[in-house]
């Protein structure tokens, strides 16, 4: 009867599996370049998000940066910032979405920072004036970050239709994020016009 229960249990799984899906996207530039770093998204179109607990994030600081350089988390996600130089950093950021400093420190602050408003954090550390991050808080559990091919996938979504939206941090107009719809399984392809890089 155990083993009848497990194989019961075992064909769920496979079938609720077979159901998720995955989209592929690619991002490029206004010359066609492949471009990385960019963070795409999917939102359902009947607006229907599931309840899922935000998955924790790090952003470490290593030989004065901030690793990655882009992050992107869903809302309520906590994010840690570890100090991994053997110099001191102040952490912080302006950007409504959230505000907040972690005042010089190394190692491990004693709580992560949680991040509970969608929209873009850019951080930045009050003494080393170089150091920049981006942060982009999305209402979905569903996004990936491009690779250097610009290509991304965002994996295990329910079989319904999507507006996948595209957002890179050199983005002409920073609060632009051109959306397409695709079906799950379905692939979508941005062109971004981007400012040079510095």
């Amino acid at each position: 009867m155990n083993m009848f229960k497990f194989l019961l249990a075992l064909l769920a799984s496979g079938a609720t599996l077979a159901h998720a899906a995955n989209v592929r996207v690619q991002v490029v530039d206004q010359a066609g370049a492949p471009v990385s770093d960019a963070i795409v998204y999917a939102l359902p179109v009947n607006d229907k998000l599931p309840a899922t607990k935000p998955a924790p994030a790090v952003i470490d600081q290593i030989k004065r940066r901030f690793v990655p350089m882009v992050s992107v988390v869903q809302t309520g996600a906590s994010v840690t910032f570890p100090n991994k130089d053997n110099i001191e950093h102040d952490v912080y950021s302006f950007s409504p979405p959230r505000r907040f400093e972690l005042n010089l420190y190394h190692g491990i602050p004693a709580n992560p920072v949680v991040f509970d408003k969608p929209g873009l954090v850019v951080m930045g550390c009050n003494i080393h004036d170089a150091m920049v991050a981006y942060l982009l808080i999305v209402d979905t559990p569903w996004f990936a970050k491009t690779d250097a091919s610009g290509v991304a996938t965002i994996e295990n979504l329910p079989a319904e239709s999507y507006k996948v939206v595209a957002w890179h941090f050199r983005q002409s107009d920073p609060n632009a994020q051109p959306t397409q719809k695709v079906g799950a399984d379905g692939a979508a392809k941005f062109a971004l016009q981007l400012k040079p890089a510095e």
